[in-house]
């Protein structure tokens, strides 16, 4: 048939049509975990690329054969789980398994969940195992940990202070002059500041790790938003001298959120006050690559070195340094990617860190 319906013209070829490859028979291997479902007699009938990876078990030699030949799977104990659970001839009530953490005949612990299909007589129809790695489980706990051991540990100085002070003047207030009150009620302020930066900065990974940044964009004046982190360093006690602006072309117009940009300058200026040495440079021009705006805060100390680069933007980083929570840097980087950019870490031209940032131009519609 032609494509007005007609029958061909005789001696034309017709090329047979092709049926296109069922878009349901990919949806296992695009799955995160590893799946393996088994039919009423216990044979394996999918069992996806996940499954394989962690298994070391190739699909080809698992297809129709006895899930509990193939897939062993012993508890801590050396029990055998098929055994114990058996899930063909146990309750015909049971819908699922809890998540457990089994063990496979390599020794690598897996996370597995199982639950049933039945009929209406309530035998197995189908069995789907889910498997899921354990380190990376594990890895996460371990980091949720870290956060709980880091907080505890920042939170227990500042408060100790206040805490302390407090105490003091509550108790012995007629023994202080004005001069010694003063100081010691700066000190609860400055701690106080302390632990409310913690705190946000704690609520800052919360969102981040949950995808709930939100973002209120306007059009901002990047240069006079360094300006302003540059005068608040100074106002802070920072002499003048410490920092220099270094504003290259005209910029097109950002929609960004002012308020997560002066928390972007801020803590990448006070990283380089702090950890590094000589004059602070902030470099903002215009991105040469793609339209939008490029910001460089460079500094003049020791610098980061290249094997650590890819690390600096994970959770806790400090490098050899044990001062502050190690979360700066990886809000830093979370905030510039919920704007669309990107951040990088290299060697200064004149030595040192530079932390450099890209911000994509924005329009109203794109706020």
């Amino acid at each position: 048939m032609n494509a007005d319906g007609q029958g061909a013209e005789p001696g034309t070829l017709v090329p047979e049509p092709r049926s296109a490859p069922a878009y349901g028979d990919e949806l296992p291997d695009l799955l995160p975990d590893g799946l393996l479902i088994a039919d009423a007699e216990g044979r394996v009938v999918s069992f996806n690329r996940m499954a394989e990876r962690l298994t070391g078990l190739r699909r080809e030699q698992v297809l129709g054969q006895d899930a509990r030949d193939v897939l062993p799977l012993h508890d801590a104990d050396g029990r055998d789980w098929w055994k114990c659970t058996d899930p063909y001839g146990g309750l015909c009530t049971r819908t699922r398994h809890p998540e457990r953490s089994l063990f496979l005949p390599s020794g690598r612990e897996v996370l597995v969940t199982a639950s049933y299909q039945r009929d209406p007589r309530h035998r197995v129809r189908g069995f789907h195992m889910a498997l899921r790695d354990a380190e990376a489980r594990m890895r996460q706990e371990r980091q949720r940990a870290d956060l709980v051991s880091t907080v505890a540990h920042e939170l227990r100085s500042p408060l100790t202070s206040v805490k302390g002070f407090t105490a003091t003047l509550l108790s012995k207030w007629h023994r202080f002059n004005d001069d010694q009150k003063l100081v010691m009620l700066e000190t609860v302020n400055a701690d106080a500041d302390r632990v409310t930066r913690l705190i946000t900065e704690l609520l800052d990974v919360s969102r981040i790790e949950a995808g709930r940044l939100e973002m209120r964009r306007q059009p901002v004046d990047l240069a006079g938003q360094a300006r302003r982190t540059i005068a608040g360093r100074v106002a802070s006690g920072d002499p003048e001298d410490r920092f220099r602006l270094d504003v290259r072309g005209p910029l097109p117009e950002l929609w960004l959120d002012p308020d997560k940009i002066a928390q972007i300058l801020g803590n990448l200026v006070e990283n380089a006050v702090r950890h590094g040495a000589g004059t602070v440079t902030i470099v903002v021009e215009p991105d040469t690559g793609r339209e939008g705006a490029v910001v460089s805060v460079r500094d003049e100390g020791e610098g980061i070195p290249p094997e650590a680069a890819n690390r600096v933007f994970r959770q806790f980083w400090r490098g050899n340094r044990r001062r502050g929570t190690g979360l700066g840097l990886y809000i830093v980087k979370g905030l510039v990617e919920a704007h669309g950019g990107a951040i990088t870490v290299q060697q200064a031209p004149g030595g040192g860190a530079e932390f450099r940032f890209t911000l994509p131009a924005g329009t109203p519609s794109y706020a």
